[in-house]
């Protein structure tokens, strides 16, 4: 009897530890799963950025060498007007000698040689000032050149400074439907449609209405950055009514309701921004898959630096 009772207690055992082990084994499987996938996220959205901030980075470097070039053309003009000058000097010296060489001939003959000189002094006047006015315009245009060149680098710097406040701000929402990159000299703000929005409605949600919230104080401090919200959807079509009928509606709608959460912040002036709707027409990703049309559900806020100064210079 006692035998068997020790069978039974030795069996309940290994049982019971069988099953402690087989839960811990499931439990951490799935931890892993979780974390595989979020080192995934992690790394496409790295892989996105960096393209990205290639991408401008040869922008940047293809309009500096731009800029190089048009200097050193400038350089050469003005060595060509130089030159131009100290022949103008050399002739103006023949000229004196020659004049001061006729004045022992003839009254006549003096009369007709200085008529002619004197008309081709004042040919090389004319000459000269024309090469001053040359040389006054080289150096003005390569004094707006060099202005171009400031007003560029601050305008980046500018953005980069931007991204990084914008990127700090929003920290929380890091990998949680939030991505901000720079693009063309933009910083966006792109926000996935399950932060913001249940599926097929533009009413934002709380934690997306933080995430905006966060986003306006910076924007409040920073007035002289102009703000474009815009509203995209998936290709799948819309079969809505009232207000929101289709794809068009929904992205337009979802623009306005971000943007006037946006301007709940009332130290945000209402013409700085722009809310437009693109529907599916700019996706990211052209497949047919639900996580393609994942990725093209969103919301992006695109700031930009003002550049009325910049645009100045590039007009004249």
């Amino acid at each position: 009897m006692k035998t068997l009772n020790v069978s039974i207690l030795i069996i309940s055992c290994t049982m019971m530890f069988s099953c402690v082990t087989s839960k811990k084994f499931n439990d951490m499987e799935s931890r892993y799963r979780m974390e595989n996938e979020g080192l995934k996220n992690n790394l496409l959205k790295a892989e996105t950025e960096n393209k990205e901030l290639s991408g401008s980075l040869l922008r940047t470097n293809s309009l500096n060498k731009e800029l190089n070039t048009k200097l050193e053309n400038l350089g050469y003009d003005m060595e060509v007007l130089k030159r131009n000058r100290e022949l103008l000097e050399k002739e103006k010296s023949t000229l004196e000698a020659q004049i001061k060489a006729i004045q022992t001939g003839t009254s006549t003959e003096i009369q007709r040689l200085m008529a002619e000189l004197q008309k081709t002094r004042d040919d090389l006047n004319a000459r000269e000032d024309k090469i001053r006015d040359a040389e006054k315009e080289l150096s003005e245009r390569n004094l707006r050149l060099m202005e171009l060149q400031e007003a560029l680098k601050q305008k980046e710097e500018a953005v980069n400074r931007l991204r990084q406040t914008v990127t700090s701000a929003l920290t929380g929402f890091n990998n949680n439907g939030l991505t901000v990159f720079e693009k063309d000299g933009k910083v966006y703000v792109s926000l996935e449609e399950q932060l913001l929005f249940k599926s097929g409605q533009w009413e934002v949600d709380p934690r997306g209405q933080q995430a905006l919230k966060d986003l306006g104080d910076v924007l409040a401090q920073n007035p002289d950055i102009n703000i474009m919200v815009e509203g995209h959807t998936d290709d799948v079509p819309m079969r809505g009514a009232n207000q929101v009928k289709d794809n068009w509606d929904l992205s337009v709608m979802r623009a306005t309701a971000v943007t006037k959460v946006l301007l709940q912040n009332k130290n945000i002036d209402p013409v700085r921004i722009i809310a437009a709707g693109r529907s599916e027409y700019l996706p990211l990703d052209v497949e047919k898959t639900p996580d393609a049309r994942k990725k093209n559900r969103r919301t992006e806020i695109i700031l930009t630096p003002k550049l009325d100064e910049l645009l100045k210079l590039m007009e004249n």
